[in-house]
């Protein structure tokens, strides 16, 4: 079970110039090479709308990445962050205003399989963990999946709109101090092939979702969900299985 440092730890660590903190933050390598050449793809493509920013992206963005592959897009307002632990197939749409984010250290970050979708405002974010999207996976508008261990998609599974998926927690253990003082650790989370996230779905650290389960909308997953199983509700409960 891995243990979650504190963003402000990282962000505030004394002794280190603001230009150090920042490029470890996010651009995730040393040297002020890297960081102008961070800057400098960031601030020509970034923000650049139409076609023309499309364009500048799918040229540009590549040579920020660990991996690139074929035809794949990048929406306006699309952010890295330690992009170089960030490997996408062929195929792959990521639409505006999405965050992708690797950060960590040691971790291997973020890999997207080819043909996946990545819906608008979506945030992909690692906390020294791990990520994977299998080949197919579609992802809709204002998701988020947060990794501190490792989470992983199956090929093939939809998450519809607001979906959260959150390999991490806190520990409260201790009641007689707030959360925010006490450790924050991660189990990872697991979700099948073809599986089906409902609308607001909310997957819970520690969570298995099995190949072809489908979650209702607006179920908060706590405990794990067999394969083919129907699970709604807060907290979610498995529905008995129809017979013919």
């Amino acid at each position: 079970m891995a243990v979650i440092e504190k963003a402000q730890e990282q962000l505030f660590a004394p002794g280190r110039s603001a230009r150090a903190r920042y490029a470890e933050l996010v651009v995730g390598r040393p040297g002020l090479g890297a960081l102008l050449k961070y800057e400098a793809i960031v601030s020509l493509a970034q923000a650049r709308v139409g076609a023309f920013g499309l364009a500048l992206r799918r040229l540009l963005y590549p040579a920020l990445l660990g991996s690139c592959g074929r035809n794949v897009i990048f929406g306006h307002g699309v952010a890295l962050r330690h992009p170089h632990k960030i490997h996408v197939g062929d195929n792959v749409l990521i639409d505006d205003h999405c965050l992708l984010d690797a950060k960590g250290t040691g971790n291997l970050g973020i890999r997207i399989g080819s043909g996946v979708f990545v819906g608008r405002n979506t945030i992909l974010s690692c906390k020294s963990g791990d990520i994977e999207l299998g080949d197919g996976v579609n992802i809709g508008f204002n998701c988020e999946v947060f990794s501190a261990s490792r989470v992983s998609i199956g090929r093939n599974t939809l998450l519809a709109a607001y979906t959260y998926v959150i390999g991490g927690d806190h520990d409260a253990g201790d009641r007689t101090l707030s959360v925010l003082e006490q450790a924050r650790i991660s189990r990872g989370v697991e979700i099948g092939e073809g599986a089906w996230l409902g609308a607001g779905a909310k997957i819970l650290d520690g969570v298995r979702i099995g190949d072809r389960a489908i979650v209702g909308a607006g179920a908060v997953v706590r405990d794990h969900v067999a394969a083919g199983a129907v699970a709604v509700g807060v907290p979610a409960r498995t529905l008995p299985a129809r017979t013919s």
